[in-house]
């Protein structure tokens, strides 16, 4: 059951790269792999249902294209930035297929034919692991070295768990996990390549969490069913979890081909896939559709009888007599000046912006809305600091809207250091395997926000001023979202806060 459940394994996450329909060589590399680990682990659970001369030649061809195919990926992996150089990976290509012809001589009748071949399989391993250690030893201090380095723990402990197999050759009783252990190895790589965004180790441990939770509650679920309708024995724990662990892993590449073939023959069967718990979310889509349908007409109507009673208390206010009537005439044209701010705020947030885009550095921009903040006057008690690299790749954006967004969190920024402190601007070059990108860093040493602030602070309307809207940074995620970037925020109390801005690099 080990090996099957490492076979299904890695042939689900090879068909669901598949079916995505990405193309570049990291994937195809790991695609590649994992189809070499299902061929080897076919071949040993077959071994134990049929004759087992032919299997065994299915096993060991799988474990020959495992070795050159590790170091391809792993070369593919650190960007070709590895002592793993392209003859290399050839060579070890035509030793594995001088290996593969000799399985059909008396070769594999040596005794120690399979020892050869697993010290040669485990000596690449290892190889890979040494460029990968050296390749991240020589990466700065960027996302991209933390993601990878995680690697650097995660392979020797899945190795070391595994070796527990060894122990029942020297009659220790443990169950066999080594399969289900390099399977858990598979999926973290999965998620290594393939899912950028992850950066953070906490991010990997939820999605396997949630694998563990789903995989336990299908066991608990198969036994409550199984103890009240079967008369019979029921199967052992661990072959129930692994079945449970290859339901809950396949369902979505499952669903994906199930997708793909409805789309074709009935393209009218979306919806068919769209889970009752995720209505809720296209109903929202639909409801900020709507909304920026009706938000012209909106603004249009409060606009109107606005202008009307702001026309007549600057009339009135001129007639005034009394002193006491100009103020309170001047407090109707202060908040309808304030209001007319907020239809604005409110027309910028719902109706779809018309971006006039083009390719440019982003650090001209940066320095344009310093500027305009030292113009102001904004500045007096607070130190800017600027950390604008000028390596950066060009970007495409839009120089307006980019400035409202970097002037939205500054001012925010300034306001929360009423008794000064500093704020620093830094961009940065990403080099990581989904691409180049741009980060810009907005850090600040204010009052800092607690967790509940920080979970509600893109929600529109929400704000933590008195005579705020709390449109404003709602509208800067609406605007890097429409760039194709990302916002993210940390912040502590009391010690400051950082926004964390990403934009892909152009091509």
């Amino acid at each position: 059951m080990d090996s099957f459940t490492l076979a299904a394994a890695s042939f689900i996450i090879a068909i669901s790269l598949i079916i995505t329909g990405r193309k570049d060589k990291l994937l195809t590399s790991f695609v590649a792999l994992c189809a070499a680990v299902f061929l080897s682990q076919t071949g040993i659970f077959f071994q134990s249902i049929f004759a087992a001369g032919f299997w065994k030649t299915i096993e060991y061809l799988g474990m020959l294209a495992i070795a050159p195919l590790t170091l391809w990926f792993t070369r593919q992996l650190t960007q070709k930035k590895t002592f793993i150089s392209r003859g290399l990976v050839f060579f070890f290509v035509f030793l594995s297929i001088i290996g593969g012809i000799s399985l059909f001589t008396a070769l594999p009748r040596w005794p120690y034919f399979e020892e050869a071949l697993l010290i040669y399989v485990y000596c690449l391993l290892g190889l890979s692991y040494l460029a990968l250690l050296i390749y991240i030893k020589k990466l700065p201090p960027s996302t991209e070295k933390k993601r990878l380095g995680y690697l650097i723990y995660v392979c020797p402990l899945a190795a070391l768990l595994s070796s527990f197999d060894v122990l029942s050759y020297f009659g220790f009783s443990f169950p066999a996990v080594s399969g289900l252990i390099i399977a858990a190895l598979l999926y973290f790589l999965l998620l290594i390549i393939a899912y950028p965004q992850l950066h953070e180790f906490h991010d990997f441990l939820a999605r396997a969490l949630i694998i563990m939770v789903s995989t336990l509650a299908g066991t608990i679920i198969f036994y409550l069913v199984a103890v009240f309708f079967s008369d019979g024995p029921l199967p052992s724990f661990t072959i129930v979890v692994m079945a449970s662990l290859l339901i809950v892993i396949s369902l979505s590449p499952l669903k994906m081909i199930l997708k793909k073939i409805f789309s074709f023959f009935y393209p009218a069967s979306q919806d068919v896939f769209t889970s009752l718990y995720e209505f809720d979310e296209k109903l929202e889509r639909e409801k900020t559709l709507l909304l920026a349908e009706m938000a012209p007409v909106l603004a249009h109507e409060i606009r109107n009888p606005l202008g009307s009673i702001k026309g007549a208390a600057q009339y009135l206010e001129g007639e005034a007599v009394s002193e006491e009537h100009k103020k309170l005439l001047n407090v109707i044209i202060e908040e309808v000046n304030r209001l007319n701010s907020v239809v604005n705020k409110f027309l910028n947030y719902a109706r779809p912006q018309k971006l006039n885009i083009r390719l440019q550095s982003v650090n001209p921009i940066i320095e344009k809305a310093i500027s305009i903040i030292a113009v102001n006057h904004l500045t007096s008690v607070l130190k800017i600091e600027k950390e604008l690299h000028d390596d950066i790749p060009l970007v495409d954006i839009d120089e307006e809207q980019m400035i409202q967004v970097i002037l939205n969190i500054a001012l925010n920024a300034i306001e929360a250091m009423p008794q000064g402190g500093s704020l620093t601007f830094r961009t940065a070059r990403i080099e990581s395997n989904a691409g180049r990108a741009v980060g810009i860093t907005i850090r600040d040493t204010g009052q800092g926000m607690n967790d509940e602030q920080i979970k509600n602070i893109f929600k529109p309307f929400y704000t933590t001023k008195e005579r705020g809207v709390g449109l404003g940074l709602a509208i800067c995620r609406k605007i890097i979202k429409e760039h194709g970037g990302m916002i993210r925020v940390k912040s502590i109390p009391s010690q400051g806060t950082v926004f964390f801005i990403r934009f892909n690099a152009s091509g």
